[in-house]
């Protein structure tokens, strides 16, 4: 592991292999273990970035400053500071928003966009989001981090052969900071890209679990709305895609990265 200075924090990272690099972005409540089963996979042809975002992980946990544009920041800094410029960032949820606004902020940065079970709207997502914000913040209040990760690990893995991938999460989820991740989950769920979303370029592929918390459609919709996107559909799978079928999305982004 390495630490790089950003803004002024401290970054959490680790290099492996050469090649075009792929930058993954971990999600909410999570660190870059979320991709333990893309690293060795991709190292092989790839160099692979990954990393602890703010408040996350080994990464600085800051009292006040969080949000998706302060986010965006401390990865622009990242590979300015490692002289890449260019790369495919894969963000699977929280870091899908990180990545669609680097499509919208930097997309001279990009060479190609993964969005994994993710939104480009987490302010507009109807009844599913308000619902999210309330009872999640509510959980927090009245109970703590320890129990939510228990259950956001359940609703994720709840198959008895998936207890071993449930205990890992929930480990990693449970070790949060409280207010990292209080104010990690606050402000992703005021963020959103809008109508800005018409105007990405950059080749994209969004991966869509048939059983995550937003349906096929709610991904089919968005992907119309951008210029160049196609959708790949990973089924028997539920929010941490990357995690329970890691075979089958290995191979949907190999596909994807493979026909440039």
């Amino acid at each position: 592991m390495s630490k790089i200075q950003v803004n002024t924090i401290e970054l959490d990272y680790q290099d492996y292999g050469e090649g075009e690099v792929l930058l993954l972005l971990h999600g909410l409540g999570s660190t870059k273990k979320d991709w333990d089963a893309q690293v060795p996979f991709f190292s092989k042809k790839h160099r692979v970035i990954t990393l602890d975002l703010r408040g996350h992980g080994n990464s600085s946990k800051p009292l006040e400053d969080y949000g998706v544009h302060l986010m965006v920041e401390d990865v622009k800094q990242l590979l300015d500071q490692l002289s890449i410029k260019k790369v495919t960032v894969v963000g699977f949820s929280m870091g899908g928003a990180i990545a669609f606004q680097m499509a919208v902020t930097y997309p001279e940065y990009l060479d190609n966009l993964v969005i994994v079970n993710s939104g480009p709207d987490f302010n507009d997502m109807g009844k599913i989001g308000e619902d999210l914000l309330n009872s999640r913040i509510e959980f927090l209040e009245t109970k703590g981090l320890e129990p939510l990760a228990k259950q956001i690990s359940f609703n994720m893995f709840p198959e008895d052969h998936q207890i071993e991938l449930r205990n890992q999460f929930e480990t990693r989820c449970k070790n949060n900071d409280y207010n990292a991740y209080y104010k990690s989950f606050e402000t992703l769920m005021s963020w959103g890209i809008g109508d800005k979303i018409k105007a990405i370029k950059t080749r994209t592929l969004v991966v869509a679990s048939d059983m995550d918390y937003t349906p096929i459609t709610f991904k089919k919709e968005y992907v119309n709305r951008m210029q160049n996107a196609k959708l790949a559909v990973i089924y028997n799978s539920r929010h941490g895609v990357v995690i329970d079928q890691p075979e089958a999305f290995n191979q949907a982004l190999e596909n994807f990265l493979e026909d440039e």
